[in-house]
């Protein structure tokens, strides 16, 4: 039975007597309770894990429990045994095995005879199977789920994603980057060494924090708010402080676009306190410096400016994932030339946004959008009408998949400040604004809201 079936010795006598795991249990506990002062009691599972070893999940059974088993079955205790059990029993129990003493079964009747002076373990035997249940724990203790190379993978995995963001397909992305976040999850679930934990936790934590800022950029800001919740979590139970800057630096952004300016700078001022490595810190008080000019705070604005560039000056290290977190020239630009017509400061916004543009350098689609509306805007504050219109027309053509909500909100707002410009009577005025509303109707965040099973407000 054991050669044909490929089972353990101790299975295979139990399926020789044909009992199950719970009757070979209600014996063990009967049989050995008739020893006075020596009770043994067992379950189907502890069974299952005697039969096992000394294979994985199984537990070694002890010499007290191989004489039971033995009763039980009728053979001795060595006839329970092979050669890769011996070959894992403490060398005190094969000397047993060996002796004379172990070739007939134990019966009740012999249980009442003083037992024999090497049945009881010496000292040195103790600190051997302590020794042996050390290491089994330890054994356990080292397995992972995941590997360093793993891990590795993991990360440029993200930092593809990242970058992949800035010049894809919004939707394809998101959808690849939820395939992995899945996969981080899963892992996260398994054992692996704690610093390999906190890796799976950072990893986690910018593929939420990648997720709530394209839930944003889709319109959808209260499922952006619970991926940027998690992404919090993940940041705490990693210990990352960069991690934990690019997470407040989402949610600023998220506030910013819920109408909550206040939260989007408290959110910035908690994640420049982190003294984050790379660029995070620059796009941190950019953002602070956006959220105050919207509330005519013109000093404070200013002073977030000033922060920005100095941060930038002061720069250490290098961003770790790149892509969508990173704050580089460009990004940098595009918030100056939103915020200075904001404070007063129109014509430094158009030279500012003049200098972004002239950079031949590919940039994000999104970004790129924005410095131009940005260029619409100082033009209009300047009365250079046919300025603003030639800004926008590159905006204008940006196909439906590619009209991200920021890009949607900042162009409804040089709509109404159009409307009411010299600009907005005229004939091209009229004829801009109602290009502006066309665009906007067929934008992907509009489409979205009123897919079906949305509840959120068409924006």
């Amino acid at each position: 039975m054991r050669a044909r079936w490929a089972m353990r010795p101790r299975e295979a006598w139990r399926h020789a007597h044909g009992w199950t795991l719970e009757q070979v249990a209600d014996r063990i506990t009967t049989r050995a309770t008739a020893r006075p002062g020596d009770a043994l009691a067992a379950d189907a599972s502890l069974v299952a894990k005697w039969e096992k070893w000394p294979r994985s999940g199984g537990r070694r059974p002890t010499m007290r429990v191989l004489d039971v088993l033995a009763d039980i079955f009728g053979c001795t205790p060595a006839d329970l045994l092979d050669w890769e059990d011996r070959q894992a029993l403490p060398a005190a129990d094969v000397r047993r095995l060996t002796s004379p003493a172990s070739s007939a079964p134990p019966s009740v009747a012999d249980s009442t005879s003083p037992a024999e002076p090497d049945i009881a373990p010496s000292t040195v035997v103790l600190v051997h199977q302590v020794a042996e249940e050390s290491a089994t724990w330890a054994a356990w203790a080292e397995t992972s789920n995941v590997g360093d190379i793993a891990l590795e993978q993991l990360l440029a995995d993200i930092r593809a994603l990242s970058r992949d963001y800035l010049t894809g397909d919004p939707l394809t992305v998101f959808v690849s980057v939820r395939s992995l976040r899945d996969r981080v999850f899963k892992l996260t679930e398994g054992r692996q060494y704690p610093r390999q934990s906190a890796d799976l936790y950072a990893a986690a934590g910018y593929l939420c924090t990648l997720l709530a800022w394209i839930s944003s950029d889709l319109g959808q800001l209260r499922d952006a708010e619970t991926q940027g919740r998690a992404a919090w979590l993940c940041a705490e139970l990693a210990g990352h402080d960069d991690l934990r800057a690019w997470v407040l630096s989402t949610r600023s952004k998220i506030a910013f676009w819920s109408g909550n300016k206040r939260d989007a700078i408290g959110y910035a001022r908690r994640g420049a306190e982190y003294g984050a490595q790379g660029s995070v810190p620059i796009l941190l008080a950019l953002q602070e410096a956006d959220a105050w000019s919207t509330l005519g705070a013109t000093r404070e604005a200013r002073d977030a400016l000033n922060r920005a560039a100095e941060a930038r000056n002061r720069m250490t290290g290098i961003d770790d994932i790149g892509g969508l977190f990173t704050c580089l020239d460009f990004r940098r630009s595009n918030y100056n030339a939103a915020v200075l017509p904001r404070i007063g400061d129109s014509a430094a916004a158009l030279r500012e946004s003049e200098t972004a543009l002239a950079d031949p350098h590919p940039q994000p689609y999104g970004t790129l959008a924005q410095v131009r509306i940005s260029q619409g805007f100082a033009h209009l504050d300047l009365d250079q009408p046919d300025g603003a219109v030639e800004a926008l027309r590159p905006v204008l053509a940006l196909p439906p998949e590619r009209r991200l909500d920021t890009v949607t909100r900042r162009l409804r707002e040089l709509a109404l400040i159009l409307a009411r410009s010299p600009l907005g009577g005229s004939s091209p005025g009229r004829s801009l604004q109602t290009e502006i509303e066309a665009w906007h109707l067929n934008a992907l965040p509009r489409t979205l809201a009123l897919a079906p099973g949305n509840d959120a407000d068409p924006v």
